[in-house]
């Protein structure tokens, strides 16, 4: 009609895309992100010239010249600053791998227990939660190491069995001599672990599909150890202890866990296991109670409802803010330096003050902590979708 504007419908100019400029948009903010990096670096590169201190990555070739109390490797003042850093990688593995196993089972206990139609064991559950919530982990931390440097002398030690030793040097248990067999027993058990998980899924999608109970836990139990003990007693069942014995000041022999480990490990422990606790109290409520009410009225056993019923379809609420709970309880690892444990940041920052190389050791923590996270970030993603109820 005359009078009214002409749209041009033939108009696909490729600016008008809108991918296209999402492109466009993301490309500038990359070259952004990289000039700023550059600027950076070529600042920090010009700042340290000025002042006469070396970079470079050549100091991790020179040797340490300090030691380290608790090492998972064998390493000695001789060996290079390579070595040691390594050390102190594993050494923070090590708090945080049995760190993540503790925190889960106490918060999970602790997180079922407040949803408990048991009183007592409720309100015990609640005052845990909230307590240990609500103090700064550095606390715990300290704490427990206080407490730990309260106990006997190694000579008035507590023995709460035979070959076990309780002081303020630690805890000191008895453990097997190394044996060729030992290898092959542990990959029988990585295989009978791995038979218990199929085993469970097959009764799981049996029961899906039928209706039939299938009980598991006993026989994927049965599953997992039974090749382990078959590989032991093919080999001639060989198991000859290592007991702790006093000599001097302290006890040689056996495993040791130092007192700073304990306290580190204790500590993050606990106040990692409150936060899980409301987590999987609140996935627990998520659930409607008409499935419950519906569970009970059939007659089904609490555990039961628990487990088939309640806990997989909590699992979607639980499991995300449980990956975070997993990611700061390995960088609350880091207080280790607080009590003298030899962790990463224990270490980097004693090799910084030895070499200046202060850029360096700094980029190793960040690259390490950062490769730590995103690798328990992608274990709790791929767990998540295994677990994840898929829709009909």
């Amino acid at each position: 009609m005359a009078g009214q504007p002409q749209i041009n419908k033939s108009d696909n100019s490729i600016l008008n895309s809108i991918a296209f400029r999402g492109i466009v948009y993301q490309v500038l903010l990359g070259a952004g992100i990289a000039l700023l990096g550059w600027y950076l670096y070529t600042n920090i590169n010009e700042n340290l010239a000025r002042q006469n201190i070396a970079t470079g990555w050549d100091f991790l070739n020179e040797p340490a010249g300090f030691g380290i109390s608790e090492s998972i490797i064998p390493f000695d003042s001789s060996q290079t600053f390579a070595r040691i850093f390594l050390a102190g990688i594993l050494n923070t593995l090590h708090v945080a791998f049995f760190g993540i196993i503790l925190a889960t089972i106490l918060g999970v206990a602790m997180g079922i227990a407040r949803v408990s139609r048991n009183w007592l064991v409720a309100k015990l559950a609640s005052g845990y939660v909230e307590i240990c919530r609500n103090v700064p982990v550095v606390l715990h931390v300290i704490f427990w190491s206080s407490i730990i440097r309260l106990l006997p002398h190694p000579r008035q030690a507590i023995e709460p069995f035979d070959g076990a030793f309780i002081s303020n040097r630690g805890l000191m248990l008895p453990f097997p001599f190394d044996h060729p067999l030992y290898p092959w027993i542990a990959l029988a058990l990585v295989v009978g672990i791995s038979g218990a998980a199929v085993f469970t899924r097959w009764a799981r999608i049996r029961r899906e599909k039928t209706g039939r109970y299938i009980a598991t836990f006993w026989p994927s139990i049965g599953i997992a150890l039974c090749l382990p003990l078959v590989v032991w007693l093919i080999g001639g069942a060989p198991l000859r202890w290592d007991f702790p014995v006093l000599r001097g000041f302290n006890y040689q022999g056996g495993m040791a866990l130092s007192p700073e480990y304990i306290a580190l490990l204790i500590g993050i422990t606990v106040y990692t296991a409150a936060f899980i606790a409301e987590i999987v109290r609140s996935g627990i409520e998520s659930i409607h109670a008409g499935q419950i009410e519906a569970a009970n009225a059939l007659g089904l056993r609490r555990g039961f409802v628990m487990r088939y019923i309640t806990i997989p379809q909590a699992l979607r609420v639980i499991v995300p803010p449980t990956a975070s709970q997993f990611l700061s309880l390995t960088k609350n690892s880091s207080l280790g330096v607080l009590i003298g444990y030899p962790d990463l940041v224990n270490i980097g920052n004693t090799s910084l003050n030895q070499t200046g190389q202060a850029v360096e050791a700094i980029a190793i923590m960040m690259l390490v902590y950062l490769t730590i996270s995103l690798t328990i970030s992608a274990c709790m993603n791929l767990y998540n979708k295994l677990v994840a109820i898929k829709e009909r």
